[in-house]
């Protein structure tokens, strides 16, 4: 059913482990008070890991898993396709373990993100107008050159690094009733479900994405797979219009429910937990704060995790969105 197993979690675990610590867990009952309904919400700190973001779990757990797998390949160096966040973590640990690396960005990406992505000594290609055409030239361009393809959601080890973040989750705070998370290929909602399923089979794990974004959610119900879909949200972590072969079974099986949010939910739930937690998070940072709002009715007097999954939110955008606006 899932395409990795929990065994590859811990293994995952233990490659992450002398790279960086746990990411934090902390109780804002202010939280508590906005959302309502007697819910005690907990927030997972994923902005506070190198990159500030999950994705360095990801790229961290690929990586040192192709060196010790096969150096040669390692050597040779890897590629991949990114709005940002996944090509992070892979420079990031590309820089760490010595593995040449990659990134093929859209024309037009978060210009902080690329420039941090090239600070860290990744090559940097801009190509492409959309992400699914970024994604083509990256394809070609790996068998081209003879790359290391690491799919930021369509490989197993990428997968397993995601798979962590819930790991320590429900080991700091085992009394989570529910987790949202937001999901744009599924990494992390897959992960939680193989963790879920192992630690704490009660624990029900709702997904969100963005109503100007909503391939995944609407493949998750009526199961129909998408392809090149519209993509109109500031979210970036969320702006997938595809489903994707590995996470596609796995999330209808391992999620209790996906909903949506609107763009100004998720510009809202930005400037709430800046002026709550003084964490400033990107759109998909923010998004799983947007989902609980629409699914507080039924969490009713529980405990609900949410992730900060990423923090790199760019400058243009967080002085429109913390003036009240909501990046178009």
């Amino acid at each position: 059913m899932y395409p990795i197993s929990y065994d590859d979690v811990v293994a995952a675990r233990g490659r992450l482990a002398p790279h960086f610590a746990a990411s934090p867990v902390r109780h804002y009952p202010q939280l508590d008070e906005l959302v309502g309904y007697g819910i005690r919400v907990l927030v997972k700190h994923e902005n506070h890991l190198p990159t500030n973001s999950f994705k360095v779990r990801n790229g961290t757990s690929a990586l040192s898993a192709l060196s010790a797998r096969d150096p040669a390949l390692a050597d040779r160096g890897v590629i991949a396709a990114t709005t940002g966040n996944h090509g992070l973590g892979l420079a990031w640990a590309g820089a760490r373990l010595g593995i040449p690396v990659t990134i093929c960005v859209p024309l037009g990406n978060n210009p902080e993100k690329s420039a941090v992505i090239r600070s860290l000594g990744a090559t940097l290609v801009e190509v492409g107008a959309r992400y699914d055409d970024t994604i083509a030239a990256c394809c070609a361009m790996a068998m081209r050159e003879g790359l290391t393809l690491v799919h930021s959601t369509n490989h197993r080890d990428v997968i397993a690094g995601a798979a962590t973040m819930t790991a320590e989750f429900v080991e700091d705070a085992p009394a989570l009733d529910a987790i949202v998370i937001a999901l744009g290929g599924g990494s992390q909602a897959v992960g939680a479900a193989v963790v879920r399923d192992a630690l704490h089979p009660a624990l029900a794990l709702y997904a969100v994405q963005s109503a100007e974004a909503s391939a995944q959610h609407d493949a998750w119900h009526d199961g129909e797979a998408r392809a090149g879909a519209p993509v109109h949200t500031f979210a970036e972590g969320v702006a997938t219009g595809s489903t994707y072969a590995l996470t596609f079974d796995a999330l209808r099986a391992g999620l209790a429910d996906f909903v949506l949010a609107s763009e100004g939910a998720i510009a809202q739930a930005v400037r709430d937990l800046w002026r709550i937690t003084h964490n400033l998070p990107e759109g998909a940072g923010a998004a799983g704060l947007a989902g609980l709002h629409v699914l507080a009715p039924r969490l009713a007097g529980q405990t609900v995790g949410i992730v900060i999954c990423g923090g790199n939110l760019d400058a243009a955008r967080a002085v429109q969105i913390l003036s009240g606006g909501t990046p178009g």
